[in-house]
C-alpha cells in the first residue's frame, strides 16, 4: 500500500449523466468503506467532461442518493467541465516534453480490420500520424486529436481488488488521445490532473477501468504525482448476466428508494461481494467495521434484487 503513514484519501467520481444505479453504488460504497474503515476522508468529483449528456440536476441527484446511502463526502472538487484552463496547463508540459503529436485518423481508420487489435477487440494504435510532415498535416484541412508517445516499458499494477495487472502501453495500447479534435481533453488526462491536485492515495472504481491504470500511471510519471494504490471491484450483473446500466431502471436508485431502506440495500450488496456472511440490515458506518479487501470477491457479481421488493 502507498503512503501508509497518512490517513488515505479517496474519491468518488460519478458521471452526472442519469440516475444512480446499483454498479455506480457499489463502486462509491467500496471506495467509501476503503477510506473510512481506516479513518480516511473521501473527495467527491463530478466528471461531466461531456456537456452534451451531463447535467446540474442529476448531479444534485448523485449528492443526494449518497446522502440516502450514508456514504458522505470531506470534499468536493470543481467539476471537469470547470478545469480546462488547469488541464491547458498539463497539456503544454506534455508539448514542452516534445511527447505530442496531432492525429488525423478517422474512427473508421482506427477500427478497421487492418488496423492492430488486441484479442478483446480494442485496437491498439499503430502510430500512424507519429511521424508526418508538415506539409502532411496542412493536407488534412481539419482540426486533429492530440496523442502521446508512449514508452516500450511494462507497467505493473498492484490491484486491491484484482492482483497482479501488467501491461506494455507500446504493444497493448499504442500512443494514446489526451485531447479531442473538438478540443476536449479526454478522460485520462482529467483524472490523472484531477487524482494528482487532490491528493488522492487511493483510486477504486469498477474492473472496465483497470485497462486505463497504466496509461494514468504514466502521465502521474510525466506529471510529478504520486502513484495511488488502485482497487477495481468486480462488475455487478443482472441475474441474467446483463451488465447494469442507467438505461435498467429497475436498478436506479430512484426506483430503489421508494421500495427498500438504505440498510436493507448495504446489507444485500454487503453480502454479495462477500463482506458479510449473512444477508442482514446494516448502516455504512456498521459496514465499514466489517471491511476488508481480503474479503471483497474479484469476480463478477450476480445480483437478484427481489428479497428487498
Amino acid at each position: 500500500m502507498h503512503q501508509t503513514e497518512k490517513a488515505p484519501v479517496g474519491r468518488f467520481a460519478p458521471t452526472p449523466s442519469g440516475r444512480m444505479h446499483l454498479g455506480n453504488v457499489f463502486a462509491a460504497l467500496i471506495a467509501w468503506l476503503s477510506v473510512k474503515s481506516r479513518g480516511g476522508y473521501l473527495v467527491l468529483r463530478m466528471e461531466d467532461l461531456d456537456t452534451q449528456r451531463t447535467s446540474g440536476e442529476f448531479a444534485d441527484l448523485l449528492r443526494s442518493d449518497l446522502r440516502w446511502l450514508g456514504l458522505d463526502w470531506d470534499l468536493e472538487t470543481d467539476p471537469q467541465s470547470q478545469r480546462s484552463a488547469v488541464y491547458d496547463q498539463y497539456f503544454q508540459k506534455l508539448e514542452q516534453m516534445g511527447l505530442l503529436y496531432p492525429c488525423y485518423c478517422t474512427r473508421s481508420q482506427l477500427h478497421s480490420v487492418n488496423a492492430p487489435h488486441l484479442s478483446d477487440g480494442t485496437y491498439v494504435y499503430a502510430g500512424t500520424c507519429r511521424n508526418l510532415t508538415e506539409a502532411q498535416k496542412a493536407a488534412f484541412g481539419r482540426a486533429p486529436a492530440w496523442r502521446v508517445k508512449v514508452p516500450d516499458r511494462i507497467w505493473t499494477v498492484e490491484d486491491l481488488a484484482q492482483g497482479t495487472y501488467t501491461e506494455n502501453l507500446l504493444s497493448d495500447c499504442g500512443d494514446f488521445v489526451v485531447r479531442r479534435a473538438d478540443g476536449v481533453y479526454v478522460y485520462q488526462l482529467a483524472v490523472t490532473v484531477d487524482d494528482g491536485e487532490a491528493g488522492v492515495t487511493e483510486v477504486v472504481r469498477g474492473m472496465d477501468l483497470l485497462s486505463s491504470a497504466p496509461r494514468q500511471m504514466y502521465l502521474q510519471e510525466l506529471f510529478g504525482f504520486q502513484h495511488p494504490a488502485y482497487g477495481h471491484v468486480p462488475m455487478l450483473l443482472a441475474p441474467d448476466g446483463r451488465r447494469l446500466s442507467k438505461r435498467d431502471k429497475d436498478m436506479d436508485l430512484g426506483f430503489l428508494q421508494a421500495h427498500t431502506t438504505p440498510e436493507a440495500l448495504l446489507g444485500l450488496l454487503g453480502y454479495a461481494c462477500g463482506i458479510l456472511d449473512t444477508q442482514q440490515p446494516i448502516s455504512a458506518r456498521e459496514l465499514a467495521t466489517e471491511f476488508s479487501w481480503n474479503k471483497l470477491k474479484p469476480q463478477d457479481i450476480y445480483l437478484d434484487i427481489s428479497s428487498l421488493l
